[in-house]
């Protein structure tokens, strides 16, 4: 598997650890200083949140990939076939249209932070870099949709877009050549 394969595959996933790595690290450190050092680490908060955001809109994006939003299945499946596709065209065109939406929105913001810029306060960095995770995440969540619908297409449009046959038959290899 190639180095840009495998970073397509996993880029989400290598995001959210290494996010919630710093995190982990951050509070312990916070911790570790206030009750050990008798001391106040004030970049700690700030690292935690910024990394918990990314996290967010990074895990986000890798749910998408898996299909593991939380939707209302058993509806769905109760459903004749042809109207539980539509269902869910439906609820993920919708998605695709809130995440264009906010596409604009955070591109908008980004622009007002770029022009006019601020510091954060404990680690003095332009908050533009923190705060573009508001773009880049909802472009990979869109991304992930749209993939999603390409390889379901290709692939014949059986069942319903992205998700799994219940029988469990799919091996490895196909889930990775699927994605």
């Amino acid at each position: 598997m190639s180095v840009l394969k495998w970073l397509e595959r996993h880029i989400e996933e290598m995001i959210c650890c290494i996010c919630l790595a710093v995190i982990a690290v951050s509070v312990f450190a916070q911790v570790a200083a206030r009750y050990v050092f008798d001391v106040a680490l004030h970049w700690t908060e700030e690292v935690a949140a910024i990394s918990m955001v990314w996290a967010v809109y990074m895990g986000a994006s890798l749910c998408i990939r898996e299909r593991f939003h939380i939707r209302i299945m058993v509806v769905v499946s109760a459903l004749p076939a042809a109207m539980a596709r539509a269902m869910i065209i439906l609820a993920d065109l919708c998605w695709a249209l809130f995440s264009l939406f906010m596409l604009k929105i955070s591109w908008d913001y980004l622009a007002v932070l770029w022009t006019f810029t601020t510091k954060s306060p404990s680690l003095g960095i332009d908050q533009f870099y923190p705060q573009s995770i508001l773009f880049i995440g909802y472009a990979a969540m869109l991304y992930r949709l749209i993939q999603i619908y390409v390889l379901w297409l290709g692939g014949g449009a059986k069942g319903l877009p992205g998700m799994l046959d219940e029988d469990g038959d799919r091996s490895l290899e196909d889930e990775e050549a699927h994605i």
